[in-house]
């Protein structure tokens, strides 16, 4: 148990929970003014170690928390902060909405939603947050400011949130699926295993940095990589013919359904 006032407790050293604590402490903030509260002792021995942080096996009180708890447990998490005093609350569990989240902490807790994703890892997460009707200017500044150290951030109506969860959140899945799926192709295609992932690897790298730098459209730089009658035509009629993008729209739809569910 800390014995000191926390700037930020993160409840829950997680994947996520971990990425924010590395973003944090790399882009200036100090380590002893975070506190991870964590149940396993070795992931707090870990991020002790690692970051220089303080831990806790109970939710201490903060100047505010960064909810980072599977979304079941995301409303008595935010009523155990706020319990304790804690003046705002950020939530990154899926579904959960800012209502929920806002009646769990009670009156004098703001609560704000986001949904990161995994690229937060390396830094390049793309997160979308909204707040309750009780969050000032102040709680989304500090709730963004939180989000940023990982990545870029957009401030959404709650309406679009399910949407944002289904192709920001869940999107790198899909795109390691269309990664495995190569992989796989190519080696049954006769390339030798390290060979194909190198490319495989390098491939999404370079278009991930293409299309994120360009001001052109993806629809632009596809057209720009496909000659008539070429190799990459050949290769995106079979992708159009098996109703590729009717079949993304399903996958966001579904997406997007299961992040409603998941709410209710």
């Amino acid at each position: 148990m800390t014995s000191h006032t926390p700037r930020l407790v993160i409840i829950g050293g997680g994947n996520m929970g971990t990425s924010l604590v590395s973003g944090l402490v790399a882009n200036g903030w100090e380590a002893s003014s975070i506190t991870v509260v964590e149940l396993d002792a070795a992931k707090r021995s870990s991020l002790e170690s690692t970051f220089g942080v303080r831990t806790s096996a109970t939710v201490v009180a903060g100047e505010g928390a960064l909810i980072a708890v599977k979304p079941g447990d995301a409303a008595a998490v935010c009523a155990s902060a706020a319990a304790l005093g804690i003046p705002r609350v950020l939530s990154i569990a899926a579904g959960i909405s800012v209502a929920t989240l806002q009646t769990a902490s009670g009156k004098k807790t703001a609560a704000v939603r986001a949904m990161p994703n995994t690229p937060a890892l390396v830094g390049e997460g793309v997160s979308a947050m909204c707040g309750s009707a009780q969050c000032t200017d102040a709680d989304l500044a500090w709730a963004e400011s939180l989000l940023s150290a990982v990545g870029i951030v957009v401030r959404v109506d709650e309406s679009h949130m399910d949407v944002v969860t289904a192709v920001a959140g869940s999107g790198p899945g899909y795109l390691f699926l269309i990664a495995e799926s190569l992989l796989a192709a190519a080696m049954a295609e006769g390339l030798p295993a390290d060979i194909a992932d190198a490319l495989v690897r390098q491939l999404f790298k370079g278009a991930g940095v293409l299309l994120a730098e360009s001001t052109e459209s993806p629809a632009t730089l596809r057209e720009r990589v496909t000659s008539p009658n070429g190799t990459t035509a050949a290769g995106l009629g079979v992708l159009e013919s098996s109703g590729i993008r009717e079949t993304m729209h399903n996958v966001v739809k579904a997406a997007a359904a299961r992040s409603v569910e998941m709410g209710k």
